[in-house]
């Protein structure tokens, strides 16, 4: 049976004829300035963020007028087609967050002056949430969709070496290791989402964007194999209840359902880990003597303060809580770092689940992407043996790169030795896959863990702490799990495992 329930666990089933996935953003910015060269008709830019000094082609020196800064090739763009529509939609950001940018993207506003690129910022959410789609369209013909922002501290390799002057940003300073994940469809699935960005757009302004009909030219990039042909792409959305549109909470559905379809392998690479709906889940199928194994990536320590306060508190209880389901020994939870021990930021949001099931997309293993904030994320079902080979080669790759391995070094390790994790143990020689640990955590952080600040479930709990783990104990009960909410206080003991401090 299918996990990709239209109107369940997704919005809707569109057909791709192609579909890529893209990883790091070295290869992502690569896409997109072939696609760019290409449109004809029309480009629209859905983000959380944007920076128009980012440079789609770094070469490690940083001077005025860099011809492969983004936004001076978008209106360069502009003036030499003058029939083209360029439409960019970012989430005007909250003060703290903003200055920690430089103040950009609002500062962006200032390069699109007296030109013919239209830049908005959209604060049509609910206090403290945030729109946090990623979704580039091209002619409505193809759409990037996944974790990346077009900004000056995201470009990467595969590599992700220790030093990389090509990481430069304005400051002329070099921004840390990143890892992202993209992916590219065309068809149906493009159009679908170009359908999305047009109804943001119109919340945004009151005017929808009109949508391109099909045409003969196409803007896939040359250089870029598809990896899946012909294939339904699942389009799944969070959004929540607000100016009287109601909840929209899809990638929580999927995460659930995909997790309890799951036989063999669970295969999670996000930025957080702080979900106890997930960890409940998850906690159900380590529980069980012929469940999956369960891998998951994150990045060691948040960059930010605020997230090391809150997410990363918060992903340690949810690591106490898996470490004591895992009477069988399939939970393996590690933090990438580059040959030199340098840790790297894991910003992606990919699951596989088997060779069965790939997500790409915006959304984080925490609460408020399940609810609160804007996301969207695209999912494959493998139904033939090509697209099986196909889901499990990006997961085999996904996961290899962060070991210096090649995704067929993966694949040949995990036939021989009879699963991921056997692989990952036998080909991470090296150590650069570390492994994450529960933190030990003071009062006011188990506090702040339990209650988990900063992460509403949604928005009737975004402003009342009291109510968000009520919440979570209500969402919890109704997927018939528990085993962190057998009590309404948060000081419930199976929260606090035996020997924690010592």
């Amino acid at each position: 049976m299918s996990v990709l329930i239209p109107g369940d666990t997704c919005w809707r089933l569109a057909r791709a004829r192609r579909a890529a996935f893209i990883v790091d953003t070295e290869a992502y910015f690569t896409a997109v300035f072939e696609t760019l060269r290409k449109a004809r008709r029309s480009i629209t830019l859905l983000g959380w963020s944007f920076d128009p000094r980012s440079r789609l082609f770094p070469d490690g020196e940083e001077t005025p007028d860099d011809p492969d800064e983004v936004g001076r090739i978008l209106i360069e763009l502009s003036r030499a087609r003058p029939e083209l529509e360029i439409r960019l939609l970012i989430w005007k950001s909250a003060l703290p967050i903003s200055a920690s940018q430089e103040f950009f993207p609002h500062r962006a506003r200032k390069w699109f002056a007296d030109t013919a690129v239209q830049f908005l910022l959209d604060d049509q959410v609910p206090m403290g949430a945030c729109h946090h789609q990623k979704v580039l369209l091209i002619d409505d013909a193809v759409a990037f969709c996944g974790s990346g922002d077009i900004c000056v501290d995201r470009w990467d390799t595969p590599a992700h070496l220790d030093t990389d002057r090509r990481r430069i940003m304005p400051d002329h300073e070099c921004h840390a290791p990143r890892h992202e994940v993209m992916m590219l469809v065309d068809g149906e699935a493009a159009h679908a989402l170009a359908e999305l960005a047009s109804e943001r757009w119109r919340r945004a302004t009151g005017e929808a964007i009109p949508l391109q009909p099909p045409s003969e030219h196409d803007p896939w990039p040359a250089h870029l194999p598809a990896h899946l042909k012909d294939v339904d792409i699942g389009i799944a959305r969070t959004e929540p209840a607000w100016h009287g549109y109601e909840a929209v909470e899809e990638i929580r559905r999927l995460t659930h359902a995909s997790i309890m379809a799951a036989r063999e392998t669970i295969y999670l690479e996000n930025q957080y880990f702080a979900s106890p709906l997930i960890a409940e889940a998850l906690a159900t199928r380590l529980g069980e003597a012929d469940g999956p194994e369960v891998v998951l990536v994150s990045t060691g320590q948040s960059p930010s303060w605020f997230d090391q306060l809150t997410m990363d508190r918060a992903r340690s209880n949810m690591l106490w809580r898996l470490r004591a389901a895992d009477i069988f020994g399939r939970l393996r939870a590690f933090h990438p770092t580059t040959s030199g021990g340098t840790n790297i930021i894991v910003h992606s949001k990919v699951a596989v689940f088997d060779d069965t099931i790939a997500r790409v997309g915006s959304a984080n293993l925490n609460n408020r992407s399940g609810g609160f904030d804007t996301e969207c994320e695209l999912a494959v079902e493998a139904t033939t043996d090509e697209a099986r080979l196909a889901v499990a080669a990006f997961r085999d790759r996904a996961i290899g790169h962060f070991m210096g391995q090649t995704g067929d070094a993966v694949a040949k390790a995990r036939i021989e030795l009879g699963g991921l994790i056997p692989a990952i143990d036998h080909l991470n020689r090296a150590g650069r896959l570390a492994p994450i640990l529960p933190m030990k955590l003071t009062p006011f952080g188990e506090f702040i863990a339990a209650c988990h600040l900063g992460d509403p479930v949604n928005v009737s709990d975004s402003w009342r702490i009291g109510r968000r783990r009520e919440r979570l104990y209500e969402e919890a009960r109704a997927l018939g799990e528990g085993g962190m909410f057998q009590s309404r206080d948060w000081k419930d003991p199976l929260n606090r495992p035996q020997g924690r401090r010592a």
